[in-house]
């Protein structure tokens, strides 16, 4: 999950998920930085990305997947390319220790040079359907040449500073972030712009439940103890690479007969507890992992493990909530809500 800065107090969850939606949001990023210099930094990121850098495009960012030993989900990494210099970002929870652990695996010997969270850098983030107008004030060129999954150097009203902003983001809505070696002029710079767009800082809890609405719930549920295809992440997976990596060897190709994270839509005021058993007339088919915040007002939001072939989409189950009381559930498709920012145009 990208860790945020909590917004203010008099905000909601419910309106911080509004901000989103239909304006422009922005929060901190506190997830550890890594970045990579020497010319075989490639050759290293290729002993544990699940996909290839053999055609990675330079000043670009792209979403991957590193696996553990076991061929689980380590984490899933944002990956940049600016200049001379590769950088990542994890999208879901980790630490610096364990991104420290993790990276200390591989021969960093000769040829590429590791920094995590180096000294001064940081970034911050913005989404909504108006993000890119806020964009456009960091860039001196029409930002709807900036496309998706580009990145380009920004202006930053700061002596000295260093700043380079991607056109990426968690929510299915237009999102950007501005990496900078002068954080705290970046943030204060966003906030207002995003502030003269009529939109606001958010807190963890609004921007989960859209990340899930689009699809990208394990940003805040994390893997827990599922492989690659009962996470939904095969599709990270370069199936055809030749060549191993950290993980592939115990990694099997998806037959469509396992169990499946699945998204189901309950009645609002439901809350129901991770390990909840989740039935088809009366026969248990699956678990409850983890429940969406509560602030989209028209529904509740959860992902469960599902056995085959219940992961289909418009099942009606049933679930108990912390009551103990029964409750209709549904399996639903994601993305949950079609985003504006599929009808609003970059100006």
């Amino acid at each position: 999950m990208t860790a945020t800065t909590i917004a203010p107090a008099a905000r909601t969850a419910t309106e911080d998920y509004a901000t989103l939606r239909t304006a422009v949001g922005a929060y901190r990023v506190t997830d550890p930085l890594v970045r990579l210099t020497g010319d075989d930094r490639l050759t290293f990121l290729d002993g544990f990305l699940a996909k290839s850098a053999d055609y990675v495009e330079p000043d670009s960012v792209r979403e991957v997947l590193a696996l553990n030993a076991d061929g689980k989900p380590f984490a899933i990494l944002l990956h940049f390319e600016i200049g001379e210099e590769s950088w990542l970002l994890p999208r879901t929870a980790v630490t610096a220790e364990e991104l420290g652990a993790y990276l200390g695996q591989f021969d960093a010997s000769a040829g590429v040079t590791v920094e995590i969270s180096p000294d001064g850098w940081g970034a911050v983030a913005f989404e909504g359907p108006v993000a890119w107008s806020v964009a456009a004030g960091f860039v001196d060129f029409d930002i709807s040449g900036l496309t998706l999954h580009a990145v380009t150097e920004a202006t930053l009203d700061a002596p000295g500073a260093t700043a380079h902003l991607a056109r990426v983001g968690t929510t299915g809505e237009y999102g950007y972030l501005l990496l900078s070696d002068a954080p705290q002029a970046a943030h204060e710079a966003v906030l207002a712009g995003v502030a003269d767009k009529g939109g606001a800082e958010i807190g963890e809890e609004g921007l989960s439940r859209v990340q899930a609405e689009a699809g990208m719930g394990v940003y805040g549920a994390g893997f827990g103890e599922l492989g690659v295809d009962e996470a939904d992440l095969a599709w990270m997976i370069d199936w055809s690479r030749t060549g191993e990596f950290h993980g592939s060897g115990e990694l099997t190709a998806p037959t469509g007969s396992e169990s499946r994270l699945t998204a189901l839509v309950a009645p609002v005021g439901s809350r129901f507890a991770a390990g909840t058993p989740v039935t088809a007339a009366g026969r248990e088919i699956g678990t409850v992992l983890y429940q969406a915040p509560s602030a989209n007002p028209e529904e509740e939001l959860v992902l469960a493990l599902l056995d085959t072939p219940f992961w289909v989409p418009g099942l009606e189950l049933t679930a108990a909530d912390r009551t103990g009381d029964e409750r209709p559930v549904r399996t639903a498709t994601l993305p949950r809500v079609i985003a504006r920012s599929l009808t609003v145009k970059i100006a």
